[in-house]
């Protein structure tokens, strides 16, 4: 049987996710989870800023000491939790988009962010989720009215527990991203623009470009594009 989980939820915080490092830098143990109402300086991918009315949204961030071989795929966890949670909480079906946003209908529902930390306990891994639930930005997805955060976490942290050994294949089953045409934006400004094919057990996405060059990319930023 799993550990059970440490959950703390606080009315207001500056990030989840900083407050998770610090926590662990100081020794928090394993499956520790930090939620919060509101968020005045959350964060996701790239550095974007996340934000959402007090108490409408799920903003937490999990601390995880078991670390696999490839560390990513505590990110693939959380989102295919997440995932689980939508539909089971609130009956709604997501899709994923590399490496870790969840998708309604082609636009954004969640994000998941993972930091690496170290202590003299050993590394760690916090993992944050941003999901909508009562509130969404424009051109964004949401839960709707009939479900809370906290339900949505509880679900989530079911589903992680129930989650198989071997991620792989079921990644791949709701990674949305493989076989569409996609522009992938990496640092320093480069992008490549191509169909995803594959996603390896390393977590790095797989495009054959328009001149028929593979690319495995473990860090950028993808937009699906629409057929013209």
């Amino acid at each position: 049987m799993a550990q059970r989980w440490q959950v703390d939820w606080v009315a207001e915080t500056g990030s989840t996710n900083a407050d998770m490092l610090t926590a662990g830098v100081a020794g928090a143990p394993d499956r520790s989870v930090l939620a919060a109402d509101h968020q005045t300086a959350g964060r996701g991918r790239l550095d974007r800023r996340w934000e959402a009315p007090a108490g409408s949204n799920l903003l937490a961030s999990l601390l995880l000491r078991d670390i696999p071989q490839h560390p990513h795929e505590l990110t693939q966890r959380v989102a295919l939790a997440a995932l689980a949670a939508c539909r089971d909480v609130a009956a709604v079906d997501a899709t994923l988009k590399w490496p870790n946003d969840l998708l309604v209908d082609g636009v954004k529902l969640a994000g998941v962010l993972a930091q690496a930390g170290s202590s003299d306990a050993g590394p760690f891994v916090v993992v944050g989720i941003g999901l909508n639930v009562g509130w969404a930005p424009q051109g964004a997805a949401r839960l709707g009215d009939t479900v809370t955060p906290r339900a949505v976490l509880m679900g989530l942290l079911d589903a992680y527990d129930a989650l198989p050994p071997d991620l792989t294949a079921l990644y791949r089953d709701h990674l949305g991203t493989i076989g569409q045409e996609v522009r992938v934006e990496l640092p320093g400004g480069r992008f490549v623009t191509g169909r995803a094919l594959d996603v390896e057990a390393d977590g790095r996405l797989v495009v054959l470009d328009d001149c028929a060059i593979t690319h495995r990319i473990d860090t950028g930023d993808v937009v699906h594009l629409r057929p013209a």
